[in-house]
């Protein structure tokens, strides 16, 4: 049903970064190795990071891959991970377990074990997502108000005070208004927005929409001074459909920076203007 069941991972048991080298695509990047029932096995790959540390959404897009072919479902539902500590390039493991099986979806929790330490809890519903046409329709979220793909700016990964690995994978596009943080002169107003596709274009699916969540420079970073690298504590994502063909247009604001952390919550819309997904998640400030 999922490839994790066919195929092994290309990196090796013992982490080494020849094997999993940074120019993995974010399949082969994301993949496990089931070794025993709810046990799998696979990499924290180089190049999916800031700063050196695995970005939050990839994070999420790993466990993702466990926890759905455990539900034996396609499409995550909602996703929680609680973020216990920072991931560099290694290898783990992820223990699963089937809280239920039910009609419309299977509850799976998780842990990702590296060096003996639990580095990442989880829970999830998975399920299949209906046609978003069907049934009964309220959106009342608007899609964000973005100039066409074009007219927005690339991220540079070079150019900016953090290094950005993960944006040499992706197509990031912002919207002019909110690109001060990357040039020294930040907006004020904690919003981001901006396209999200892939380098190689790869198309997005919900497996994809987990990263997109938290691709994104922090909103914070229009309110501060200097950018530094922002520790994810807990991240929820809900998928609402699956996305149409092309990028993925995203709006994230912190309307709440208060003792030390900030919450930011997210919406992410497809070519045809569909709510494919909405996200939360809690951060710690920069210092």
């Amino acid at each position: 049903f999922f490839s994790s069941r066919r195929r092994h991972t290309r990196c090796s048991r013992v982490w080494s970064s020849d094997v999993c080298s940074s120019d993995l695509s974010f399949d082969d990047a994301t993949r496990v190795e089931m070794v025993a029932e709810g046990r799998y096995v696979g990499d924290v790959c180089d190049g999916w990071d800031i700063r050196g540390n695995a970005n939050g959404g990839y994070v999420m897009a790993l466990m993702n891959s466990a926890m759905r072919d455990a539900s034996g479902r396609i499409d995550p539902i909602s996703l929680t991970l609680h973020y216990l500590t920072p991931l560099p390039p290694s290898r783990f493991e992820i223990v699963t377990e089937v809280v239920k099986r039910g009609r419309r979806f299977t509850t799976v929790s998780a842990s990702m074990i590296v060096e003996g330490r639990t580095a990442i809890r989880a829970l999830g519903a998975f399920g299949e997502l209906a046609d978003p046409a069907q049934g009964l329709h309220h959106v009342d979220v608007a899609r964000p108000d973005l100039p066409p793909f074009e007219q927005c700016r690339a991220r540079d990964p070079h150019a900016e005070n953090i290094p950005l690995a993960l944006m040499s994978k992706l197509n990031m596009r912002l919207h002019p208004d909110d690109l001060g943080f990357a040039i020294g002169k930040p907006s004020g107003r904690s919003l981001m927005r901006g396209y999200f596709a892939f380098a190689d274009a790869r198309p997005i699916d919900t497996h994809a929409v987990l990263l997109a969540a938290d691709a994104f420079a922090p909103p914070i970073f229009n309110l501060v001074e200097v950018p530094g690298w922002v520790p994810t504590v807990e991240l929820t994502v809900h998928l609402r459909a699956r996305p149409a063909p092309g990028p993925l247009a995203c709006s994230f604001d912190a309307r709440v920076v208060q003792g030390g952390m900030f919450e930011e919550d997210g919406v992410l819309f497809d070519e045809n203007g569909v709510l494919v997904a909405q996200s939360r998640q809690i951060g710690l400030v920069p210092l």
